[in-house]
């Protein structure tokens, strides 16, 4: 058998991963160009990135997922809403801008972006509760802007995310914002025959993003309270 000859149905598979990943992180794309490749039987070369902006790194410090619950009026249940509290501080050498945006990926493929549709007294009810830690907690509209340099700067904020599937097992924090790192990256899966289109980009541009993976322990009917456990913390690019 020709294993250079293209298997039925390659194609469509390629463009559904493509379609269903798209709405999370443009990283995953290539990864199923990749994919793609190693399935025709050939081999693929990385694609070579091209470097658009020079890279600084801000000094960022995390805690883990929580929870807070609420009753608003009018509501009969309380509703719950999950948060990261962070600190951020500048020592690149240089003032930078700084303009955060988190995004909260389940392995259910659902997609939580971080400040959407959050009301303000979620944020009063999580700065209330870590005054003592955090006296100069503020709200993500607060600390963005140009980021001036030292630990006299440094700005202390929280992502909050509405909930999310309770059937996950585990979840993704995106964090950008944090790097000036950014790459355009040539999409392997591009389709030189059709025109260049928003579901057919020739490229991506991709961030330097902090991505932190947690597991949901338990069985499935408690795993909704259980406390997320930190599995990794590493740098991409997404």
């Amino acid at each position: 058998m020709d294993r250079k000859r293209r298997r039925p149905g390659v194609i469509d598979s390629l463009m559904r991963c493509v379609t269903i990943w798209d709405m999370s992180g443009r990283i995953v794309v290539i990864v199923c160009g990749l994919l793609y490749g190693v399935l025709n039987g050939t081999a693929v070369a990385a694609p070579k990135s091209e470097s658009l902006a020079t890279a600084w790194r801000l000094d960022v410090k995390f805690h883990d997922p929580q929870r807070v619950t609420l009753r608003f009026p009018g509501d009969q249940h309380p509703s719950t809403f999950w948060y990261m509290l962070y600190q951020v501080t500048n020592n690149t050498g240089q003032e930078v801008g700084f303009y955060p945006s988190f995004r909260l990926v389940t392995d259910t493929l659902q997609v939580v972006v971080g400040g959407a549709d959050i009301p303000p007294s979620v944020y009063d009810a999580i700065t209330a509760r870590h005054k003592g830690e955090f006296p100069f907690l503020a709200p993500p509209a607060r600390v963005t802007g140009r980021l001036l340099q030292g630990e006299e700067n440094a700005r202390a904020s929280v992502a909050v995310f509405r909930p999310f599937d309770r059937e996950a097992n585990s979840f993704t924090v995106y964090a950008s914002g944090f790097s000036g790192e950014i790459q355009r990256s040539p999409n392997p899966a591009f389709d030189t025959k059709q025109k260049e289109s928003e579901s057919n980009p020739r490229s991506f541009i991709l961030r330097r993003t902090l991505a932190i993976i947690y597991a949901l322990p338990g069985a499935p009917e408690k795993r909704w309270w259980a406390k997320p456990v930190r599995r990794t913390r590493e740098w991409v690019m997404r």
